[in-house]
């Protein structure tokens, strides 16, 4: 019996990649539009992805291709946050709750203070991650959100070859939450449905008798992804099995700066739950 093999791409966008000057398109002034919040080793990434694409994509089922998708106000771009005294906020700054009730850090609409506050008491009490004020990126309609071109070619030639679509994961347009995981944001929203578990796209990979993982970055985006698919997929939670069909791709995915110990203890943990780690060079499907 055919097995059904599937490929789920994390975020594959400009604004992750560290892309050559060469590949930076030109503004009409002469600027180079430069990724905002570049991964090292990104774009190499999505260059070898791209190769297993084009000689793998024969036998894949299904792609698909999730896009961190944000706009300039939210709550973990640095427009958002003011220190005391007006003060701006810059990229990288991580900010608790308890700095904001000590007024060290404060929402710029003051209005906002009450929401923010419950956010991130609640993103606290979750215990996965402190709010992070990241440089602006994968601005919605923006070059940045848009895929690597390499990546990008490879999923349009599958398409045409097998005759079926890539399926297409928006996450992040909520501004009040961070929405690393493909499958649920850090802060369910219960205003917005969008922000609450995915079940559609945990039954889709679901199907999957061979479950492929890559993108950007191990440290976060994939990371949380992987964690919530591991944690929610239906079969592995009706038979407690163990999720042995998982394959991350781990020349294929690279973590943010200054959280390389973050990656390893995903890539360790993932091993130990029985989740496969492979090179791209080393399947064969």
């Amino acid at each position: 019996m055919d097995r059904n093999i599937q490929l789920l791409v994390i975020d594959p966008q400009n604004d992750f990649c560290d892309l050559p000057a060469d590949w930076q398109p030109r503004q009409p002034d002469g600027r180079s539009t430069s990724p905002s919040l570049p991964v090292a080793g990104a774009h190499a990434d999505m260059q070898r992805l791209a190769a297993f694409i084009r000689a793998q994509g024969v036998q894949l089922d299904a792609i698909t291709v999730t896009l961190d998708s944000h706009q300039r106000f939210d709550i973990a771009h640095p427009g958002f946050w003011q220190q005391a005294g007006g003060s701006a906020v810059a990229p990288f700054t991580p900010i608790t709750a308890a700095q904001v009730r000590s007024g060290a850090f404060a929402p710029r609409s003051a209005a906002a203070l009450p929401r923010t506050l419950a956010y991130l008491d609640a993103l606290e009490a979750e215990g996965r991650y402190t709010l992070m004020v990241w440089p602006v990126h994968c601005e919605i309609g923006s070059w940045g959100h848009g895929v690597h071109a390499d990546v990008l070619a490879a999923c349009g030639d599958w398409q045409l070859q097998q005759q079926r679509a890539v399926h297409n994961v928006f996450k992040g347009t909520n501004p009040w939450t961070e929405h690393y995981s493909a499958i649920q944001a850090e802060v369910v929203d219960a205003a917005d449905p969008d922000t609450a578990l995915n079940t559609r796209l945990l039954a889709a990979l679901d199907t999957a008798d061979l479950l492929l993982i890559a993108g950007e970055a191990s440290s976060h985006c994939v990371r949380a992804t992987t964690e919530h698919i591991v944690q929610h997929l239906p079969r592995l939670q009706a038979a407690g099995m163990r999720p042995s069909h998982i394959v991350l791709l781990t020349d294929c995915m690279s973590p943010v700066g200054g959280f390389e110990a973050q990656h390893q203890a995903f890539l360790d943990a993932m091993r130990t739950l029985g989740v496969q780690l492979a090179h791209s060079n080393e399947i064969s499907l």
